[in-house]
């Protein structure tokens, strides 16, 4: 087995499912089936109907041992916490601990997103999650002029670690993990959060959590862009690098097909470009840092979205841990069992939501996130019902929240692991989409690997001829949107949203202007040309950023050293 070509999902089988007369007994009785009930099924199918995925999978009207008659039980499903992973990685999966509840947050001011912090917290929330405001997304100050009119809009504005000192107000960094969405200037802001630890008197080897940090699908589909893509991959390869060394319970990487999707891909597309990231970050921390692959793999995670088809979800997620499994151990030869397993959180698909009697959205949240448990993600952030008018309410977090609560508590999803293992059904519809995936990996391959790939413009395309076929498929009402396309009513008023006071960007300028004047800014001066030095070295650059944040450097500071010595990226646009 361990002599599997790479990167081809190849299989060595051994006893197969069904025998040869079992599988000879269900043609049989299918055939004998399709006579009996014939007549009368295509009397009642309607007429010219077709039945597929939200992918455009198309979806047969029955199945049965003969569309997984190859499967091989122990190699292709097996038991979870056992390769190929199938079943999950955790052998006991949530029966030993569930996943953790994560609600994404971020709202205008520190201060107001430390408040929210804290009630999600009261609430039963495990699991820290941050978002920030569009210009800490790309790297700039609050009193740029490119920031005018954004701070803390979609978002929290953090610009110096005194913004961070106010955000972790009082919240227990060594026993609550924090999730940052944050890419081209991840590496500052984990260097705020590791500072901050050190300042609580916390070690970091006891804090954990996972910075976003995956640039690689932003120049595919989420678009916010600071460098070009080599120097972005030696920022992130030593975030891999230094986590690895110093901060053993941290994930310095999430490598996200959420965004592939809502940019509207597929299901297929989501997972094979996500995984064709992942074995490109992997590829460039061997051979840029000369790292042993068992050294870094285990801390390695993902996130994946959890769109509407749930059949569709629950198998890609399957699929994903199978070919992760085989990428690791035949690909890159890691031996330790812990680098095969794909670790992932999962959010439900804000694409999927509605302005449209939004009420409906909570019905969509909760189908999607059922599907996140039943596919064994190891963390959910569930949307709430008004994120498609604004960032969301209280209120509306809270059953976002309570949404997670129900699903562990209530209705036994919990009890048993991967109960839909053995389905005719999942088990075929999670063989189609590993091959499918396969076939993208193979053509990336060809073209020289994921950077390659995105310089020809390929994910990009496949993902915008995917989005447009979605579109046009609702266009002519042969997908279905309640409330948008079908089931249309005249709505009166809509849910109360949450609106970011205009005086946040006033308060956060004067905070900033107060930080620079009173910090040692000769200090800051060296430290901004001793990075500027070490950017043209192959240095690890943390410690230099580390040391920059604790001396209340800004973010843009840090990042416009880096933008005059790597340049800037502009998206070269395909079409």
């Amino acid at each position: 087995m361990d002599n599997c070509p790479p990167g081809i999902g190849c299989k060595v089988k051994g006893l197969i499912m069904f025998t040869e007369k079992t599988l000879q007994e269900v043609e049989e009785g299918k055939k004998g089936w399709e006579k009996e009930v014939g007549k009368a099924r295509r009397q009642k199918a309607e007429k010219g109907k077709r039945f597929s995925t939200v992918s455009d999978l198309e979806i047969k009207e029955i199945y049965t041992p003969e569309d997984i008659k190859d499967l091989d039980f122990a190699k292709d499903i097996g038991y979870p916490g056992i390769f190929p992973f199938t079943r999950g990685c955790q052998p006991t999966m949530y029966r030993g601990r569930e996943w953790t509840f994560r609600m994404f947050a971020g709202m205008g001011s520190a201060e107001d997103t430390n408040k929210r912090w804290h009630h999600l917290l009261k609430e039963g929330e495990t699991g820290l999650s941050t978002a920030f405001d569009f210009p800490t997304l790309m790297g700039y100050d609050s009193d740029s002029p490119r920031a005018r009119g954004e701070c803390g809009r979609c978002g929290v504005a953090i610009d110096t670690l005194r913004d961070f000192e106010i955000l972790t107000h009082r919240i227990p960094l060594d026993s609550v993990t924090t999730s940052m969405t944050i890419n081209p200037p991840a590496s500052v802001l984990w260097a705020m959060y590791l500072v901050i630890a050190e300042k609580a008197g916390i070690s970091w080897d006891k804090i954990g959590g996972t910075i976003q940090n995956d640039m690689l699908k932003e120049f595919i589909a989420q678009k916010t862009f600071m460098l070009p893509p080599e120097p972005s991959i030696r920022l992130i390869s030593d975030t891999i690098e230094f986590g690895t060394q110093h901060v053993p319970l941290w994930n310095p990487i999430s490598i996200s097909g959420y965004h592939i999707r809502e940019a509207g891909s597929t299901a297929i597309q989501e997972l094979a470009f996500t995984l064709a990231d992942g074995i490109a970050y992997v590829q460039d921390v061997m051979e840029r840092k000369k790292m042993d692959v068992d050294s870094f793999a285990p801390r390695l995670s993902f996130f994946f979205n959890s769109h509407l088809d749930f059949f569709e979800e629950i198998a890609k997620f399957r699929a994903a841990r199978r070919m992760w499994a085989e990428i690791m151990r035949y690909r890159f030869k890691a031996k330790n069992p812990r680098s095969w397993w794909m670790r992932f959180h999962t959010q439900t698909a804000g694409c999927s939501l509605t302005a449209q009697q939004p009420y409906n959205n909570i019905v969509r949240t909760t189908t999607e996130a059922l599907a996140a448990v039943m596919g064994g993600t190891q963390s959910l952030h569930t949307n709430a019902l008004d994120e498609t008018l604004a960032l969301p309410s209280e209120f509306a977090a809270t059953i976002a929240l309570r949404t997670q609560q129900i699903l562990a508590d209530e209705i036994g999803v919990t009890n048993t692991i991967d109960p839909l293992a053995g389905s005719y059904f999942v088990e075929s519809l999670t063989k189609l989409m590993e091959e499918k995936a396969w076939e993208y990996i193979n053509k990336i391959d060809e073209m020289g690997g994921m950077l390659a790939a995105i310089d020809k413009g390929f994910p990009q395309m496949e993902i915008a001829d995917a989005a447009y076929h979605y579109q046009r498929q609702i266009d002519k009402g042969e997908k279905v949107v309640v409330g948008v396309n079908k089931y249309v009513i005249e709505e009166k008023v809509p849910p109360e949203i949450l609106k970011i006071d205009e005086a946040v960007e006033e308060k956060q300028m004067a905070r900033l202007q107060k930080v620079k004047k009173e910090r040692d800014n000769h200090k800051v001066i060296q430290i901004l040309s001793d990075l500027r030095a070490a950017s043209k070295t192959d240095k690890n650059l943390m410690p230099y950023v580390i040391e920059a944040v604790r001396e209340y450097t800004t973010e843009q500071e840090i990042c416009d050293v880096w933008r005059d010595v790597f340049g800037e990226y502009r998206d070269p646009g395909f079409y």
